[in-house]
Order: structure tokens, then sequence, then C-alpha cells
């Protein structure tokens, strides 16, 4: 493991093996966002504030690169999810105008035609049964991704919540001003 010192805000970053923000320094940037934020000089007559925008876009881009990998993991799966549904429907009209084109091309005899017919509506609920099937594994296996994600969303926010109630509890009491 290696650690980086930042000199303004003295914040350590530590990464894991793979060269990766460990999740747990999110908060410390969360953090360090809020104190920068809240130490800002404020604009006279107003609420708004001056911050270091060199300072403050560098400490959002070390919070974007701890970011877990489950999130850009999760975009990636709902784009493969939709391209994989096209493409599946897409199989599916070929099934089924190749059906159709095969039993215009067998009119010649009834016992022809009925036969042909009944094949191609067997290909054609067969080619939605299949498309219906892989679709349904396919929103099973994202739904368990986003699950996966939405946990780990949660438990940051619990720890955000916590580190911000502890920041609210550890304030000493403001002393009483004689009238």
């Amino acid at each position: 493991m290696t650690q980086e010192t930042q000199t303004d805000n003295v914040t350590e970053l530590v990464i894991d093996a793979t060269g990766r923000p460990e999740p747990t320094d999110i908060l410390d940037i969360v953090d360090d966002l809020m104190v920068n934020l809240h130490e800002a000089k404020t604009m006279p007559l107003g609420s708004n504030a001056l911050v270091d925008r060199d300072d403050f876009l560098a400490m959002l881009e070390r919070l974007r690169a701890s970011l877990p990998d489950e999130l850009r993991a999760a975009r990636w799966m709902v784009r493969e999810r939709e391209a994989f549904i096209s493409r599946t429907n897409e199989k599916a009209r070929e099934i089924v105008d190749k059906a159709r084109a095969e039993a215009d091309a067998m009119v010649s005899d009834s016992n022809i035609v009925a036969e042909a017919v009944e094949e191609a509506n067997i290909l054609v609920r067969r080619a939605e049964g299949e498309a219906r099937k892989l679709r349904l594994e396919t929103e099973d296996e994202i739904e368990k991704k986003l699950q996966r994600v939405e946990s780990l969303l949660i438990d940051i926010m619990n720890q955000v919540q916590s580190a911000r109630s502890e920041l609210h509890h550890a304030r000493p009491q403001a002393p009483e001003v004689p009238v």
C-alpha cells in the first residue's frame, strides 16, 4: 500500500493493490469538501462562498476516482442489456421473416400450405419464447447487479449520515452572552 499526503488539507490517500483508492477514502474526501466549503469566505450581503476552484476540482477528481467499480459495471450492464435485447429482437424478426418467406414459397398445394403455416407458427412461437427467455435472464442478471450497487450506495449513505451526526455532536456549546 502506498500513501499520499496532500499538503493543503493534510489528507492521506490510501491506495489498494489494484491502484484504486480504498472505498473508505470516499468519506474522507466528502468530509474534506464539506470542511473546505464551510471554511470558505462568504460573499458580502449573500450566502455564496468563494472556494479555490483548483483545490475543489482536485478533490472532486479524487472522489470520482474513488467511486466503486460496481457503478461503472452497472452502467455497462445496462448498455449491454439494451444492446442484447435489440439483437435478440432483430434475430426474432429475422426468424419470423424467414418463416413467412418459406410459407409463401410453399403455396403450391393445400397440404403443403397448411404444413408451412403450422411450421412457421411453431418457428415464430419458438423464436418469441427464446427471445423472451433471453430477455428475462438478462433482466434478472442486471437486477442482481443493480441490487449490489444499491446496497453499496445505501452503506455509503449510512456512513456519510453517521459521520455528519458525529460531526454535529462534537460541536462545543456556545458560551452564554450576558444581556
